[in-house]
């Protein structure tokens, strides 16, 4: 059957177990143990990262870092005295893209086809050459300078490369040299090493920097760096021009004769096929020139036939004065007229006389004379079109034939062409070969002598008067952050090691259980009694929080009966039990306190009350409850002391008279407080909490693992306990993950975790309920 916390049902797990009572505002979360998903709860319920959470840490661990820093800070220090300093020397070359000289001829710097960005990175590279390297070291003379590199036995972890070289199959380089050679390789390696390159973002200037020991030394080479630089790229473009002008006067000589050789076989093709040039365009046979001629003569023939047919059509389609021709023939016309004019008469006199009468026959007689007549012409007229479009289908018939002709003729010719143009463009290409590569050769020849170059000094090295390095304010820096970095990932690493409860929210996180309180730690490493017979001390305060916790953390108010536990000894548990009992005893209420600790009982020495006739006696059925129950000189609260420790503690608890003796103490007192054993490897803390009302759970802050707890969590769950909540002892804010910096203040005081949440929403409940 479920218990009720704050007015509402919860209910018991399956087969055994504990409910567990959250408390308002805590709902329980199915998960571990029945308590819910340790990362179901809490802070660790949030998307992405807790910054606060990892400041609090470092803030925490804030004297291992502050350590870590001056240590840093000592070793840059002493360093910064024991290094011998070094000396940088630098200049300002500027280098252009296009030479700055009389004469820039494309092609001759070939660099000029890279992009800028590949330009310069090129010239930086090659101010990083070892060729420049030794060009430095010959024009200086630093081979036999002392000052430059002093000749000194090799370091003791290169003595040792080089011996154990041969064993393990890497060559050291040296082998076959001699001496002369193996100081040449050091010192060009000296110098290499020494060198930066720092060019100068958005502009064509680099600055050519070179470290030493000695001042004097650091300017003469970075001085004779910019000036080998500037000789060998002056060498590199008289030797690719000089390089350029024999190649080209090779190549020219092959051109030539390659040349001669395509136009001489050019002609003598053309010669054999009769293939002549026609214009300046393109070379043309006499059959393509006639093909043309005829094509367009027969185009021009095409459409006369055509106009021609058509007019013969209308001519054939036409019986009268249809026809244009017909119209403008001026003989039809004044034929026509006098035809008009007679027949006018004639219908005129036909009024008068007689078809028979002989003027009236005569008339018509000239009438059909002239009609007979206008018929014969416009006879004429038709036959002379006909034959116009007759002539002009013989001409389009005959062009056609021609032209067919002429198509064989020229495809013929065209198949003869193809090797005729593969001759031509091949003595074009070698002709245009050629007088590409006589111009530039021209041009190398008369670039050739003159020195062009595209660097220049902006700025020569200068003495420097103070070292570069060490600085002591770089080292420093560097140093503080170093420190920083390495002191707060020693910080993190320390409280990931650590995984004991130190903050009431690592509990309801891992657990999901409510927290009723927190207990501060005692200041000045005094003991929690002391502490407590100050009324207005911290710990007085936080544990009459408490008590105002437990009186809301059920329906029906304070459980009638509870025990207090934990999962080892030392965790504050009785001391816990003691306070809370006074703390109700000064409310009035009538305390019974059991020192149920049959194994290691110490609350009857805090009261200093003789452990003869107790808890014990009474379980064995030697005493009555009357004869164990003991005043303890506080008001309203009672005690029941352990007695004689038995050697069987746990079949003592588990007989009836454990429970007779709760249902006998909840009839006389109003409110009974057990001191359990701790949870750890013994029995008798979950047989008590199988049959109390409640159990409040004590966690030492700083000191409990998760591990431990989780584990006498679970014994309780076995049990059937019914957990009211989880009590926080000895917290040091100061040390605390997240910042409690309020503390625990003089009279104000600090309310335990949680209770002012319950404590109004069980008002609420009251009120509710009135």
């Amino acid at each position: 059957m479920g218990s009720q916390v704050g007015g509402m049902p919860v209910p018991q797990p399956e087969g055994g177990g504990i409910a567990p009572v959250p408390g308002p505002g805590y709902p329980a979360v199915p998960g571990y143990g029945g308590y819910g998903s340790p990362f179901q709860a809490g802070r660790l319920d949030d998307d992405g990262v807790d910054f606060l959470k990892y400041f609090w840490i470092l803030v925490k661990r804030r004297r291992l870092i502050f350590f870590t820093v001056l240590v840093f800070c000592f070793v840059a220090v002493v360093a910064n005295f024991l290094i011998t300093p070094v000396y940088r020397a630098a200049i300002v070359l500027q280098i252009d893209r296009t030479a700055s000289g009389a004469l820039n001829l494309e092609g001759l710097q070939t660099e000029e086809t890279l992009t800028g960005t590949e330009f310069y990175q090129t010239q930086y590279e090659l101010l990083k050459s070892r060729s420049l390297a030794e060009r430095v070291v010959t024009q200086l003379g630093l081979v036999g300078d002392q000052a430059f590199l002093p000749d000194t036995a090799p370091s003791l972890f290169a003595q040792a490369k080089e011996l154990l070289a041969p064993v393990l199959g890497k060559p050291t380089g040296n082998e076959g040299k001699s001496e002369a050679e193996i100081r040449r390789d050091r010192v060009i390696n000296a110098v290499q090493d020494g060198i930066r390159i720092n060019p100068v973002r958005g502009s064509r200037l680099v600055n050519v920097s070179f470290d030493h020991t000695n001042p004097e030394i650091a300017q003469r080479v970075a001085d004779g760096y910019g000036d080998a630089f500037i000789a060998e790229n002056l060498d590199r473009r008289y030797d690719a021009a000089s390089y350029a002008r024999t190649f080209l006067e090779d190549r020219l000589q092959q051109l030539k004769t390659k040349m001669e050789d395509s136009e001489t076989q050019l002609v003598a093709y053309a010669r054999k096929e009769g293939i002549f040039s026609v214009g300046d365009q393109q070379q043309r046979s006499i059959a393509e020139a006639n093909l043309d001629t005829v094509n367009s003569s027969l185009v021009q023939a095409r459409a006369d036939r055509i106009r021609l047919e058509e007019k013969w059509r209308l001519a054939q389609s036409t019986t009268g004065y249809g026809l244009p021709e017909i119209l403008d023939d001026k003989s039809i016309q004044e034929n026509r007229k006098q035809y008009m004019a007679l027949t006018a008469e004639y219908q005129q006199k036909l009024r008068l006389y007689k078809p028979a009468f002989p003027e009236m026959v005569q008339l018509k007689a000239q009438i059909s004379e002239l009609n007979a007549q206008a018929n014969a012409q416009i006879a004429a007229i038709k036959e002379s079109i006909e034959r116009q479009y007759q002539a002009a289908k013989s001409n389009e018939v005959a062009l056609q034939a021609q032209l067919d002709s002429l198509k064989a003729d020229t495809l013929a010719m065209r198949d003869r062409s193809i090797q005729y143009n593969f001759l031509k463009r091949e003595v074009d290409t070698n002709r245009a070969l050629y007088d590409g590569l006589l111009q530039r050769y021209k041009e190398i020849g008369i670039a050739g002598g003159i020195g062009t170059n595209n660097i220049s000094f902006v700025d020569h090295a200068k003495l420097p008067d103070k070292p570069a390095f060490p600085k002591l304010t770089l080292n420093l820096a560097i140093a503080i952050f170093a420190g920083l970095l390495v002191g707060s990932a020693g910080a993190l690493f320390l409280e990931y090691m650590d995984d004991t409860f130190k903050t009431p929210e690592d509990v309801e996180a891992l657990l999901s259980i409510p927290v009723l309180g927190v207990i501060p730690r005692p200041k000045d490493k005094s003991a929690p009694q002391d502490e407590l017979q100050d009324p207005w001390s911290p710990i007085s305060e936080a544990y009459r929080s408490l008590r105002t916790t437990v009186q809301f953390s059920t329906a029906d108010g304070a459980p009638r009966n509870m025990i207090i536990t934990s999962a080892r000894p030392s965790e504050g548990k009785s001391t816990t039990a003691l306070a809370l009992a006074r703390n109700f005893a000064q409310l009035n209420k009538r305390v019974l306190l059991i020192e149920g600790d049959l194994r290691n009982p110490g609350l009857h020495k805090q009261l200093n009350m003789v452990n003869k006739n107790g808890l014990s006696n009474f379980l064995a059925g030697l005493s009555t409850l009357d004869e164990v129950i003991l005043p303890t000189g506080i008001e309203n609260m009672s005690l029941i002391t352990s007695g004689p420790l038995p050697p069987n503690p746990a079949e003592l608890l588990s007989g009836p008279k454990m429970m007779s003796l709760l249902t006998a103490g909840e009839e006389r007192f109003d409110i009974v407080i057990i001191d359990a054993p701790p949870v750890m490897g013994l029995a008798d803390a979950p047989l008590l909490s199988s049959i109390a009302v409640g159990t409040l759970f004590v966690i030492a802050a700083g000191e409990t693992r998760q591990h431990a707890v989780r584990l006498a969590v679970k014994q309780l769950q076995f049990a059937r306990g019914r957990l009211i909540g989880v009590l926080l002892s000895k917290f040091d804010a100061e040390k605390a993950t997240y910042g409690y910096g309020y503390g625990y203040g003089y009279g104000y005081g600090y309310y335990s975790y949680g209770a002012q949440a319950l404590t109004h929403d069980a008002q609420k409940s009251e009120q509710s309920g009135a």
